[in-house]
């Protein structure tokens, strides 16, 4: 009879572990979440940050952060390589921190990007992803759906040796589903990404421009930097002068008198 008790105690301690099991399955796999895939080229990396902001009709808040405890927020990176890199990433589109429930608000992009082989040659630029609740207007999206950053390198001179420095500029750049309506342009509806996948590609423009205007004359072979008042002087507009010029330093070091291409 003792026997019969303990492994009575036994089968019953074994089911409610296993309901427990079941219930914890069931929760993890009815979290709402989509993969996100980022589409690096060479010499970039990103630091992803997705933040989350109560449901909304709850009267609760974020907790406040502790530490290295950021609730409310998810990091995600993609570190620099010499070669186009690919990365995916399963971000969740709900959340409970603290006993409140949040939903994913946004998702930011810290862009960095190398131009030069120095520590500090390096452009940054930030862009991201904004979400939102409401009905998806039984519109189906594609998956992958595809959004598009089209970034470009904006360059000057710096210092008194007038030192190419460049900055990076990334902007959003329409693709054809947007075009046509298939994939918003604003916001996109939360309900509709569940177990889909998005892909955002980042692209570089080929050609570059000055940073600022009236400080550079295009010609054929390339851009020449306006002389301004003298050698000295940091801000050095055209003015209307298209035919005074001084040279600059390459962020290599090499002296230069026409922009990329060095030398005339």
């Amino acid at each position: 009879m003792r026997y019969h008790k303990i492994f009575t105690g036994f089968v019953r301690s074994l089911l409610i572990g296993l309901g427990a099991i079941s219930v914890t399955g069931c929760s993890v796999a009815q979290q709402e979440s989509f993969t996100l895939v980022t589409e690096l080229p060479p010499g970039f990396k990103i630091r992803g940050e997705a933040q989350y902001v109560p449901r909304a009709g709850e009267t609760c808040s974020v907790p406040a952060k502790k530490g290295r405890d950021h609730p409310g927020f998810k990091f995600f990176k993609q570190e620099f390589s010499e070669k186009a890199e690919t990365a995916h990433f399963q971000v969740p589109l709900s959340s409970v921190e603290g006993g409140c429930p949040l939903v994913l608000d946004s998702f930011d992009y810290e862009v960095d990007a190398k131009y030069a082989s120095g520590f500090d040659q390096v452009g940054r630029d930030h862009t991201g992803i904004a979400f939102e609740e409401g009905a998806a207007d039984n519109l189906e999206l594609p998956t992958p759906t595809t959004l598009q950053r089209e970034c470009e390198w904006l360059f000057r001179t710096m210092g008194p040796d007038r030192v190419i420095a460049k900055i990076l500029k990334c902007t959003a750049k329409a693709t054809p589903e947007q075009t046509i309506g298939a994939v918003a342009k604003g916001p996109l509806k939360r309900s509709q990404l569940h177990g889909k996948t998005l892909n955002v590609s980042f692209v570089v423009k080929e050609e570059e421009r000055p940073y600022m205007g009236d400080n550079w004359v295009k010609f054929p072979q390339g851009w020449k930097r306006c002389m301004g008042k003298s050698l000295d002087d940091p801000y050095a507009f055209c003015n209307g002068n298209t035919t005074d010029f001084k040279p600059f330093k390459m962020p290599d070091g090499r002296s230069c008198t026409v922009y990329p291409t060095c030398n005339e």
